[in-house]
């Protein structure tokens, strides 16, 4: 058993650019951002994994990626080898400087675990918002949305591989879920390498959210349908 991206950091992207679309939501969290502070210049992507929302939001905005997983960074780097980026722990990071938004994608937030660190991990985005700056967190799915004894399955394949993601998990009490994901990945010759790893993850309300932002100072809205039906939360820090 693995911890989150410890082996699939490789065949991430193949399965996701199945999912998402990512460059129609990198041009909304750019506009978003854009309405609402139009000189934004610098973009921290907290959580950025392989880059994949990076790549695109560069195209706008000078962009710093910030990830715990040495090994979706590793993917990340082999993209953007001109674009800095830190290995650190979304709740407890200091950068020394400030961006003018600060975003945080595709659900990343839930690997915070506990209300405790959700509360640390805006704080932090907010104090790395310079005068003006927006930070945009797209959040996972609160427990009355949550499906229980849901099964996912993600299939995708190139010339080089295909590769097949199983999905199962289980919660407890106090909102905390353990994801379980198995991948089976095949190549051209003949061998094949399986794989489970778990990711356990929090459940958050929209309130816990919103007073997180609340508490830092950020004046937040909340849209409730979002990139892609999750919702998002956009919060801008006054001058």
């Amino acid at each position: 058993m693995f911890g989150p991206y410890e082996r699939s950091a490789e065949v991430y992207d193949l399965l996701y650019e199945e999912m998402l679309d990512y460059d129609a939501a990198a041009e909304q969290v750019a506009g978003l951002i854009r309405d609402r502070n139009p000189e934004a210049h610098t973009l921290l992507e907290v959580a950025s994994g392989t880059g994949a929302y990076l790549t695109r939001l560069a195209r706008h905005f000078d962009v710093v990626g910030l990830d715990r997983s040495s090994h979706m960074l590793k993917a990340a780097r082999r993209k953007l080898p001109d674009v800095e980026m830190v290995e650190a722990d979304m709740a407890a990071f200091d950068l020394g400087r400030g961006f003018d938004a600060v975003v945080c994608l595709f659900s990343s937030i839930a690997y915070v675990e506990t209300i405790e660190k959700l509360r640390a991990t805006i704080a932090c985005f907010a104090r790395h918002l310079n005068p003006g700056g927006v930070a945009i967190v797209e959040p996972w799915f609160s427990s009355d949305q949550w499906d229980e004894g849901y099964v996912g399955v993600l299939s995708a394949r190139t010339a080089d591989m295909a590769a097949v993601r199983a999905s199962t998990s289980s919660r407890t009490d106090a909102g905390r879920v353990t994801m379980r994901f198995a991948f089976a990945v095949a190549y051209p010759d003949g061998t094949v390498d399986t794989f489970t790893e778990e990711h356990p993850t929090g459940q958050f309300t929209v309130e816990d959210h919103l007073g997180a932002f609340r508490d830092t100072g950020l004046e937040v809205q909340h849209d409730p349908h979002g990139l892609i039906g999750r919702g998002l939360y956009i919060a801008v820090k006054q001058p």
